[in-house]
């Protein structure tokens, strides 16, 4: 494992052109878009074929997407969380288990080949939602970042951006009288910095690059006491970074909460100053209207995960009402069931189908605009997720000629990628005007399916 701070793909000097590209209301075709030192620096339509020395890319050209939540280490789950029933908390006990094992280098093995399935799947940069902080056992390792700076890492091995969202666990949940917070158990105690003070001088210490962005994680109102919330709160303030909380994922979590300081989850985070326009809450699954009202006002943020959400049985969160609100919308693979942005973009949409038995809630517009702007907005990237000039030069191309994705006329190229595509049909991912997959190939990892085999068997054996 080698941590290095070079921006990927910096200085590069590249021209692509695409036979059809999404400018963020349309889809337009014969686009060349030029490339200096990782961002755009132009685009021409109108451009019928390709210039001399330019790269082509023959598909539907769309912003990179941004995976919004991840806990890389659960991809070891996939599977063998499908054998028999449960709930989330019987779930939670296995996954308990694979976080055990992990080391610096096994988890760097691990998540670079995790993040090589996220670019393959067209994702350009990912939230990493980190608080496997120790050893086994709470013992700091010699580099108190290690874990850490594995994934950091990991990504640039794997040629995408990272956010990470170093998080905040101290406790093992509520405990018996108000104000009162139960011990790590022994599966937690690698998660805990043991007070939110030793958490930021942990965090503290992690360094930033132009492709690693430092943000910081509440991991739920029952894993940081009340009066420890507004000492991660202030730290993500001074630094102007992101910060992530999961949020009323389950009831079981509302009605602990109510019964430990008599009011929802979200009501606590306002009270202490966690919410906010670059906070953003994940799942967001069970809220009241209070809650809807007090997330929109803020501006807080919502990461929708539905695959995770619909695999764990957690339930449908109200989206659509948290949007009209005023909280900005972006998607994550959290658990990687599945690693498949457009699966996580359509789900949004048809569990609200499900819901309200109405359809069109949102347009393939808008839910590309969640995978893609709001994401990186939500990642602490506002210079991310459109093709236009200053943008970062991160883009993917999507088949428009496979199984699931041949038939429809090139201007609905949005509605038969948001709805039907997967992300087998990638073709090929930019990251700073840097080809990281080409032709369906990664460029940087060789055999992803071979590394991703390997580090998960590591964990298994």
């Amino acid at each position: 494992m080698q941590l290095t701070t070079t921006p990927t793909g910096a200085h590069r000097t590249a021209t692509f052109w695409m036979s059809h590209a999404w400018l963020g209301t349309h889809v337009e075709p014969g686009v060349t878009l030029d490339v200096a030192d990782g961002r755009i620096a132009g685009i021409r339509t109108g451009v019928d074929a390709p210039p001399p020395g330019a790269t082509v890319l023959r598909g539907f050209t769309v912003p990179g997407l941004a995976n919004t939540h991840s806990h890389a280490f659960h991809r070891a789950l996939r599977s063998t969380v499908q054998v028999g029933s449960g709930t989330f908390w019987t779930w939670r006990e296995l996954m308990y288990q694979v976080a055990a094992r992990l080391t610096p280098d096994t988890y760097y093995d691990l998540a670079r080949a995790v993040y090589a399935e996220m670019a393959l799947a067209g994702i350009t940069a990912v939230g990493e939602f980190h608080y496997l902080h120790h050893a086994p056992g709470g013992a700091p390792y010699n580099n108190p970042n290690a874990m850490g700076e594995a994934l950091i890492a990991a990504a640039d091995a794997a040629g995408i951006r990272i956010t990470l969202l170093d998080t905040a666990y101290l406790a093992a949940g509520f405990g018996q009288r108000a104000g009162q917070y139960r011990e790590p158990d022994q599966h937690q105690l690698r998660f805990s910095d043991t007070t939110a003070d030793a958490w930021a001088e942990r965090a503290s210490l992690l360094k930033g690059s132009d492709h690693a962005l430092i943000g910081a994680a509440v991991h739920s109102v029952r894993a940081v006491p009340a009066g420890q919330l507004a000492t991660v709160a202030k730290w993500a303030e001074e630094r102007q970074a992101p910060l992530h909380v999961h949020l009323s994922e389950q009831t079981a979590e509302n009605d602990a909460c109510q019964a430990a300081h008599g009011c929802s989850p979200t009501r606590l985070l306002a009270d202490h100053g966690v919410l906010g326009p670059r906070t953003t809450g994940i799942h967001n699954t069970h809220l009241s209207s209070e809650d809807i009202a007090l997330l929109g006002v803020s501006a807080t943020g919502t990461c929708m995960c539905p695959t995770t959400e619909r695999d764990l049985a957690d339930g449908i969160g109200p989206a659509a009402a948290l949007q009209r609100a005023g909280s900005p919308l972006s998607l994550g693979s959290d658990s990687h069931a599945v690693i498949d942005l457009f699966e996580e973009a359509r789900a949004m949409e048809l569990n609200e189908r499900l819901r309200t038995h109405a359809r069109g809630h949102w347009t393939a517009a808008a839910l590309l605009r969640a995978a893609t702007v709001d994401g990186h907005a939500a990642l602490g990237r506002s210079d991310a997720g459109t093709l236009e000039p200053g943008a970062l030069a991160d883009f993917t191309t999507v088949a428009l000629d496979s199984v699931r994705t041949a038939g429809p006329v090139p201007r609905l190229a949005a509605e038969a990628v948001v709805f039907a595509a997967s992300a087998a049909d990638v073709r090929h991912t930019v990251v700073a005007g840097r080809h990281i997959v080409r032709d369906g190939q990664h460029t940087l990892v060789e055999d992803v399916p071979a590394a991703l085999a390997s580090a998960i068997a590591v964990l298994h054996g």
